[in-house]
């Protein structure tokens, strides 16, 4: 098992498939839970499991990797985690899926501008074709369904573009860490935060032991443990082993996995989903990396 961890497309399929798997769980803890109580319970919670390793490494980086790593942290475990509950709120658990996999098309555009990572026309080209999808998913939501907004459509692509942000600081910055250790000590960063605002938000406070509640928990459990703990630690491997582009062409899957569990929870889904989705997914394909002859 250690041996198909360090396969790269072994680690992009679990990842895409726990990631893409993540929306339908938002959606079905929303019930019962506000997005902030999800946000914060997520990183608390992978905080907590992670802390035996996140501090330790803490400890022992300079002051220069901790501020990439508190930096990797928001934008890559802390902000997205709310970011995305809030927009489920208006936006189908599909269309999150959907709307996520702009994530390589970010990575292109901002590796420019952040650390003058130059790309290739044909690239270029590719990131309009996926922004041209998303806007046409976006537009459309907003015209059919009372449902989706255009606002909080944008909430999932301000966290697309956060997660290529962290995804570039790691393969730039951060490769001398450990993957392990890394998403230890992101979590451990932004662990106390997070436990004052879900203390804030009411969790314990208003918490109803019901089956309902019961329920959402369960829901919020397998989220935090396997869709941000375990999935995150893969990631940041997956980067390391490979590259900040490569590892977000897991959003080739999430859109296909997130649909799939929308539809079989009775979500609409029209034509302008699957012709904004392909536009996005030719945008990735003209993104991805070739190999040199």
């Amino acid at each position: 098992m250690g041996k198909s961890f360090d396969n790269k497309w072994i680690l992009l399929i679990i990842i895409g498939l726990t990631w893409g798997s993540s929306f339908i769980l938002i959606k079905k803890s929303l019930l019962v839970f506000s997005p902030y109580e999800i946000g914060a319970f997520r990183v608390a919670i992978s905080g907590l499991i992670l802390g035996y390793l996140g501090f330790p490494a803490l400890r022992k980086m300079d002051k220069k990797t901790l501020f990439w790593v508190a930096l990797t942290g928001f934008f890559g475990n802390f902000l997205p985690m709310y970011l995305f509950p809030i927009a489920q709120t208006r936006v189908s658990s599909s269309m999150a899926g959907i709307l996520d996999s702009l994530v390589p098309v970010f990575v292109l555009i901002l590796g420019f501008f952040l650390f003058g990572i130059k790309s290739k026309w044909l690239q270029v080209f590719g990131a309009l074709i996926g922004f041209a999808g998303a806007a046409m998913l976006m537009y459309f939501s907003e015209t059919t369904s009372e449902e989706s907004k255009i606002g909080y459509a944008l909430l999932v692509v301000l966290a697309t573009a956060c997660y290529a942000v962290a995804g570039l600081i790691i393969k730039e910055k951060l490769q001398h860490v450990p993957s392990v250790k890394l998403s230890g000590a992101v979590f451990s960063v932004w662990m106390i935060p997070s436990l004052i605002i879900l203390v804030l938000s009411g969790f314990f406070s208003h918490f109803e032991a019901n089956p309902q509640t019961w329920e959402a928990l369960g829901y919020l459990s397998v989220l935090t443990v396997v869709g941000t703990a375990i999935a995150m630690i893969l990631y940041y491997k997956l980067i390391q082993k490979t590259s900040a582009v490569f590892a977000s062409t897991v959003t080739y899957l999430l859109p296909l996995v997130a649909v799939i569990w929308g539809l079989l929870d009775g979500e609409k889904f029209t034509i302008y989903y699957v012709i904004g989705g392909l536009l996005i997914l030719w945008g990735i394909y003209l993104i991805r990396e070739k190999k040199k002859a």
